[in-house]
């Protein structure tokens, strides 16, 4: 579904990303590890045409998405969930999930659907869908944030760093509800710090570190690593 081939991206003379080659299928969800500064944000952003990669390939759907606009890469059907969330804080819950689809052709015809399957995976959304999004709570307006991405009616979904900043609680219930979403057969991209939570929802994983892989697995042989025990799970 998405392929990724010899990416190098700079940020002027610093190079960020460096020779960087995998492969998402349909219906795989495919982690991403590593620190801050290891590259992540950046590889999303090459994905979806915020930064111009110095060279390599990015297919979709067999599809070349370099050189596309971001919201021709969006209307692929391609849906980002960014790490800083992005709300419209003065508008309503279902206000904000409205918007998800307000500019994805296919999605303008599946708004009350698709509305109902954000509810379905988040009832809490459902019962504050009057509720001014900047009233929520941090774990709840997470949740807004990739059902607003689910509203696009997504064929495959990126989420950077959908844990950052919650309590270890919201964390656990988060994920929760990614494995809901997982079971509709979507593809995901993840890319995630916190490894011991990401290892229990995809079935591959890369590790980054300086703009680079330096480990590539399988779920269970990635939980069983020394080096991901080590580096990542503190055992």
């Amino acid at each position: 579904m998405l392929e990724v081939r010899n990416l190098n991206v700079k940020y002027g003379k610093i190079q960020a990303i460096w020779d960087l080659s995998f492969e998402i299928k349909l219906g795989e969800v495919v982690g991403f590890f590593g620190p801050n500064g290891a590259g992540k944000t950046t590889l999303i952003n090459a994905i979806i045409g915020l930064v111009k990669p110095e060279s390599g390939q990015i297919v979709f759907e067999n599809k070349s998405l370099i050189g596309l606009e971001t919201h021709k890469i969006i209307r692929t059907r391609i849906s980002v969930v960014p790490q800083e969330r992005e709300l419209f804080p003065f508008m309503t819950v279902e206000e904000n999930l409205r918007l998800g689809s307000a500019y994805i052709p296919i999605a303008k015809n599946k708004v009350e659907d698709n509305l109902e399957f954000v509810f379905t995976i988040f009832p809490i959304l459902k019962e504050r869908r009057k509720q001014k999004a900047g009233t929520l709570s941090g774990g709840q307006q997470r949740m807004l944030a990739i059902g607003r991405g689910l509203m696009a009616n997504p064929k495959f979904l990126i989420l950077d760093e959908p844990s950052l900043g919650l309590q270890p609680s919201l964390v656990i219930e988060l994920f929760q509800k990614l494995k809901e979403i997982k079971k509709t057969g979507m593809s995901i991209l993840l890319t995630e710090q916190n490894v011991k939570q990401g290892l229990k929802i995809i079935d591959r994983g890369y590790v980054m570190e300086n703009g680079r892989i330096v480990l590539a697995d399988s779920v269970k042989n990635l939980a069983d690593s020394e080096y991901i025990q080590k580096s990542y799970l503190g055992v």
